[in-house]
């Protein structure tokens, strides 16, 4: 098994959302090409993935995001690191999701 080398204190910031089991898909392309790009390219972050775990009626999407401390989330995100940051397409895909996202350290 391989092994992600995140060094500790570092911030991980996480949200979830759920779309249609049929739209799973095209929905990991979206965000790989929206959110998950700005993620990856603002400074100071230090990777981003995105999990589908299918849960019967919906596909729950999760995304994870690695960075080296809270005033570079501020660059993706705005001053309010605790609000979700959507894109133009996610009302198309997503039947329900959180609005807020969790961060926390690596230890």
């Amino acid at each position: 098994m391989s092994r992600i080398d995140v060094p500790a204190g570092t911030i991980v910031r996480t949200w979830t959302g759920w779309v249609r089991p049929e739209d799973a898909e095209a929905y990991a392309r979206y965000i790989e090409e929206t959110g998950m790009a700005e993620y990856r390219s603002t400074p100071g972050n230090l990777g981003a993935y995105m999990v589908l775990t299918e849960e019967g009626e919906r596909t729950r999407v999760s995304t994870v995001s690695f960075w080296t401390d809270l005033d570079v989330i501020r660059g993706f995100a705005g001053d309010d690191i605790s609000r979700a940051v959507f894109y133009d397409e996610d009302d198309r895909y997503l039947v329900a999701r959180e609005t807020t996202v969790t961060h926390g350290r690596v230890v």
